[in-house]
Order: C-alpha cells, then structure tokens, then sequence
C-alpha cells in the first residue's frame, strides 16, 4: 500500500510540475483549471494521509511556508550591481563605440533583449534546491523573500536535469502580468478594497508581504536574465548561459537575439519596438549585453555599473478611456488585425483614439469587451496599447466580443494559421488585401515609388485603374491627370469637393513608377508581400537564383540549402511561385517591363572557402571588419559571427580571444590574415586564366 501510494504521490508531483511549466513558462495550458486543482487536491491527500513521503520541493509547498514576522537583511554573495541607462540611439551608438574601443577595435557580439518592468531578485540554489530569495536592497545587503519566491510556480524548487551545479545564484525579474494585474483589481473591488496602478508597484509590495499565501494569489513570475555566485556552471557566453539555466527548469528571459556587431544591433531596435505592443507584461526600454563572458571580464566594472551592459529606455505614458468597439482590418497577407476604437484621449502630447489588439488571443488573455474601460500605453515611438482592462469597473454583463468567421472585404471563410495565432483571408483577390499590398509596393521599403501613397491607391483602384501590380506601369499621365478625388473645402462649411489629381502630379507618380521598372528582382521578391520574405531573405536567394526562371525552377531543398533561408521560407517562397498566382504576376511584370533578374554572381573559381563558414576574430591589419565579410562573400564563403562544430575556417588577427579556443578545441582550420590575402591572391589568379 505504502508502495503504491509512493508512487501515485511522484506519479502527482511530475506531472503537477510538467503543467506548471506549460502554464507559466511556455503559455500553453493542456488542461483547464477545474483538472488542475484535482490533481493539486488529490496529492495534498495523499501527503497528508502519508507524511513519510513529505518532501520540501513537493507542489504542495507552494505555500507551505508560515507567516515571517518580518524581513531579514542578508548580504549578497556577489553584490547586485545597477545598470547605466540611455535614452536615444545616438547615446547608445556612442556607448557601442566606447566598448568597442576599451577592447581595441576587436569584434564584439552583443545580446539584445527586453528590459522587463518588475523587481529585481536574486534567487540561490545549492544541490539543485531553492535555498534562499534575496531583494536586490542597496546592491550589498537584500531582505530574505524566500517565503513569497516559493510561491510562484515558473520557478523550480529543486532544479530539474542530469548535471545540476552544486552551486548558483540566478539574478532576474520578479514580474507580473497585465492580465492576472486585471484579475487582481477585480478581486480588490470585490472585497472592497482599491485597486492597484501597475503591475510594478503590486509586485514590489507582495515579495514583501510576511504572509506568502497572500503572495501565492497574486501569481507573480520570474525570468532569469543575470546570475551571481556560481560553482559548476560551463557557459562561456551569455547565450549559453540562458540555455544553460533554462536546462535546468529555470525561465530564461524571453526572445533574446544575437548580434555580431553594434551596427546589426542598432539596426534591429526599431522591429524589437514593434513587436513590444504584443507583450503581455510590462518593459520599459531594452538591454545591451556583450555575450563573451571573457570580454565582460575584461572591460570589468565602473563603482556601481559593470562597462559590460545597457539600458535603451524610454519613457512609458498611459491612461484610461472607454473601448467603444472592436473592429477588424486586413493586412497585405491577409492577416485579419483587431483593432480597439477608443474615446480618444491624450498620451503624451497625442491624441489616441485606435489601438491594435494584435489576434483572437490577445483579446481572450485580455477579456477585453466593447464598452469596458481600458488602460492605454505610448511608451516612446511605440504605437499605442491596451495594457490591460480595468475588470472591476465593467458595470454590466458585457458580451464576450467574437471573431468574425468571415473576411469583411470579400466575405471569403477565414482560416488560422496552422499551429500559429493568426487568422487571415485565404483569398488572394480580396480587395483589402490587394490595397495593403499596392501600398507596401510602392514604399520605400518596397520599389520606392514616389507618390504612390495610401490615397493615390485608393483613388487609382476606386477608378478601377489597377487590379495588380503590373497595373501601375500601364498608367499614363493624361489618364491620371484626369482623375478627381474628394477633398474637404478649406473655409467655415468644410464642405467635401472633387479635385482634379492634375497635370505635374500625374507626371510626378509615372516618373516615379518608370523608374521602379529597374530595381531588380531582389526588390521584387521582397515587394510583393511573399510570406516570410523581406529584403534581406530576398537578397540571399537573388544571389543564387539571379533570374526568374532559376526561381521559378528552384526546389524547396535547393531554397532551403541557401545559408539563413531553412524549409519554413523555402516552402513559402516555392508554393507562391508554382502558385497560378505566382505565375501570372511574374508573367504580367515581365510583359509590362519589370526586370526580373539580378547581376550574375561573379564565379569564383579555385577558392577553397566556396560554401565555407568563416568566423573573423582579433584584430585585422588589413582589413576593416566590414570589408573583410564583403571578401568572404566575394570567394563564395558565408561570414558568420559564432564558432561551433559547423565553422570551416577561423581567420585569427591579433588578440584573439575566446573565439580562437573554441576553434581549437573543436579542431575548426584556424588560418592567418596573410593566409587569407594568399586565398584572394590565388582567386584571382585563377579567374584571370580561365
């Protein structure tokens, strides 16, 4: 009986711990919260009825804990340091350009990764089990939270794996997210008591709470992002580190990219912005990190910051208003966006009255309905977000808001994305999107069509001139000049009137659409909004499949095979080219004269890094570093940023550092500048004679 009991009680404890780690950690809930809270009850039984099996880092002790009388002061093992922070790109391009100086010019790969809005804490293990919980304090001494950090359930109370350190200290955030601060609020109204403001201020009082029960049902979090003492731990770089610990069943900070210089970091704020809306916790700004743990060593600390990190902020503005609807727009590839109509109101200096609610899932995480009152955030040049929803002020039984089932344009049955969050227009003749796509086509990011703006597509297909892009390059001037569209009258009426598009405006949008006649297939590819190919995906594949006709023949392996591009962007690339679709556009393109080809790739006979990965590291006498990846790509070789078992070839200048180890280790071919110089002295020898 005791066997079996045994058994039922580990049998409960693995499997409580496997849906803890869904629900928390991965935000993929298997089962619903009536299924967990049996299994939770069965085991408190079985523990009960059985107190020989009673273990401290059972599910059970989430909250196992008596209320402290109150805090202790504890010193920390390693201090806690502060971290310096900027508040505009030049700043941080300056910062970029001090370190990299400090470490004379030699490469630097930097992590970028969100600057969470919650509580610092510093969380230590030894043998694999949670041991002590300190508050970061004055960086020196921190108050003993390990009561309340018990209690949140995406951290492990004994480490999980097969090489646990006897040892380690993992610094992070203590956070909340905006949809449980919701729930809270209405659990506050309800009892009668105030609601309250972020999700920074409850977190920071509820570690502090001498009683974690209290603690316990304001379900915080945690994500590492830092570590202190340490004693086993093998990562040589920040990245591994993050692997590393979450290995260990530890909750990595999220969404974490990897640069190989400043100029690739800076260049990627603006999409890490972008993506930030979508968020459902709160982050006031980004950090910069050099990822090799050698180079941190020896750039070293300032009195109270290390040299080595830093934080991009900007500052945050929010306020309440009233959601008054919830609409749908179609973008470009058919994904179907809600969108929050608001009673405007002003957020810094500007006027808000729409927000996105991002897909389906963000507003059943939010619960957000028409009629609710609603927190709105502008953090810096971040577009407009609802935060969250202010439950306890929800006045009546609204109605839950249902996704359409029907595109809103062409009424065609929408579809989601296959084990993804979006749901779009399957029907790639939907007016809607047809709209998104002409407009991105002629952006700058697009063919760069100057003129060709959002109202210029509107009036050009309410006229019914263009279907398609091939449309636009059978314009003529006296046919747009011709054209009138509504303007409002200036004067007290405001009344609406039509306006004739006119002579030099019509002149200037054909200029601008003969001149796009010749930017190149590459331009074309990342213009015609294919799923997953933007500019640079498409430059990888022009430069192998320089013409339409090797496109159109290509196969999903031979995308696939080309460095960065992987089967997800082969098969979309490939399925839009065989497509009647596909077919037919590229067809009309190349009818209205729409070059459709790329600079053959010069052919590099004799080199021996064709398809080879070099990693550069030192400092080169030769060569600048931008310099040396265009000649890598020049003798057909891939430059990349990291060694691993994959790199060819190591060019090593002077001061090479980790980089040079790892290669030796692995046994990578480790080559010098004047063995790289020989390497394009013999290319081009070789390419003369043939």
């Amino acid at each position: 009986m005791a066997t079996s009991a045994a058994k039922r009680i580990e049998q409960l404890r693995g499997e409580i711990r496997r849906l803890d780690h869904l629900y928390y950690v991965e935000a993929t809930p298997e089962v619903s919260d009536l299924a967990y809270d049996r299994l939770l009850e069965e085991l408190k039984e079985l523990e009960a009825a059985n107190p020989q099996f009673a273990s401290p880092d059972s599910p059970t002790q989430r909250v196992g804990d008596a209320p402290v009388d109150h805090l202790v002061q504890v010193p920390h093992s390693v201090p806690m340091l502060s971290i310096d922070n900027t508040y505009s790109r030049e700043e941080l391009k300056s910062y970029f350009d001090r370190t990299e100086k400090l470490l004379d010019g030699e490469p630097i790969e930097w992590v970028m990764e969100y600057k969470i809005d919650g509580v610092a804490g510093s969380i230590r293990y030894e043998g694999g089990a949670m041991t002590l919980a300190l508050t970061r304090g004055n960086g020196d001494v921190g108050d003993d939270i390990t009561h309340n950090i018990r209690t949140i359930r995406d951290l492990p109370l004994a480490m999980v794996g097969q090489k646990i350190p006897p040892v380690i200290e993992v610094r992070g955030e203590v956070y909340m997210t905006n949809a449980d601060l919701a729930d809270l609020n209405l659990r506050q109204a309800q009892s009668g008591e105030e609601p309250y403001k972020n999700t920074r201020n409850v977190t920071a009082g509820t570690i502090r709470l001498l009683d974690p029960a209290i603690a316990a049902q304001r379900k915080l979090r945690f994500f590492c992002h830092g570590v202190g003492q340490t004693d086993g731990l093998k990562a040589k770089t920040h990245i591994e580190f993050l692997r590393e610990v979450g290995q260990l069943g530890i909750p990595p900070t999220p969404d974490v990219q990897l640069f190989p210089n400043s100029a690739a970091a800076l260049e990627a704020v603006a999409a890490l912005e972008e993506e930030m809306p979508e968020l459902p916790f709160e982050v006031d700004g980004i950090v910069f990190k050099v990822n090799d743990f050698n180079q941190r060593d020896r750039l070293g600390m300032r009195s109270k910051s290390p040299r080595w990190l830093i934080a991009y902020k900007f500052e945050r503005y929010e306020a309440s208003t009233i959601l008054t609807s919830i609409t749908v727009q179609v973008g470009k590839t058919g994904t179907i966006t809600p969108v929050a109509n608001l009673t405007p109101v002003d957020i810094a200096d500007t006027t808000v009255s729409r927000a996105s609610l991002h897909n389906a899932d963000e507003i059943e995480r939010l619960d957000v309905r028409e009629g609710d009152t609603v927190i709105v955030e502008k953090a810096g040049k971040i577009i407009p977000k609802v935060v969250r929803v202010e439950k306890h002020l929800r006045k009546t039984d609204l109605p839950k808001w249902t996704f359409p089932t029907e595109c809103p344009q062409c009424e065609s049955e929408l579809v989601r994305d296959e084990g993804g969050v979006y749901i779009r227009c399957p029907n790639p003749s939907c007016p809607a999107q047809l709209r998104q796509r002409l407009v991105y086509f002629g952006s700058r990011t697009g063919m760069d069509i100057d003129g060709l703006g959002e109202e210029v597509v509107d009036l050009l297909m309410s006229h019914r001139l263009i279907e398609g892009y091939a449309d636009l390059y059978r314009l003529n001037v006296d046919q747009v000049a011709a054209l009138a569209w509504p303007k409002q009258r200036k004067g007290k009426d405001g009344a609406m009137i039509d306006v004739l598009f006119g002579q030099l405006n019509a002149e200037a949008l054909i200029r601008g659409i003969d001149a796009s006649r010749d930017r190149g297939l590459a331009r074309v590819l990342s213009s015609i909004s294919i799923r997953h190919v933007g500019p640079r995906v498409a430059k990888l594949i022009s430069r192998v499949h320089f013409t339409i006709g090797k496109l159109m023949d290509a196969s999903i392996d031979d995308l696939a095979s080309i460095h960065e591009i992987g089967d997800r962007i082969a098969k979309s690339v490939v399925e839009f080219c065989s497509s009647p679709t596909g077919r037919q556009l590229f067809a009309d393109l190349e009818t209205v004269g729409v070059k459709l080809s790329d600079p053959e790739p010069e052919k590099i006979e004799g080199s021996p890094i064709v398809g080879k990965s070099v990693v550069v590291t030192g400092t080169l006498k030769q060569f600048k570093r931008d310099e040396i990846k265009g000649l890598i790509e020049k003798l057909g070789g891939r430059a990349s940023s990291s060694v691993s078992k994959k790199t060819d070839f190591l060019l090593a200048g002077e001061k090479a550092g980790s980089k040079l180890e790892k290669a030796e280790k692995l046994g990578v071919k480790i080559i010098t500048e004047d063995e790289f110089q020989a390497m394009l002295d013999n290319a081009s020898s070789d390419s003369e004679s043939v």
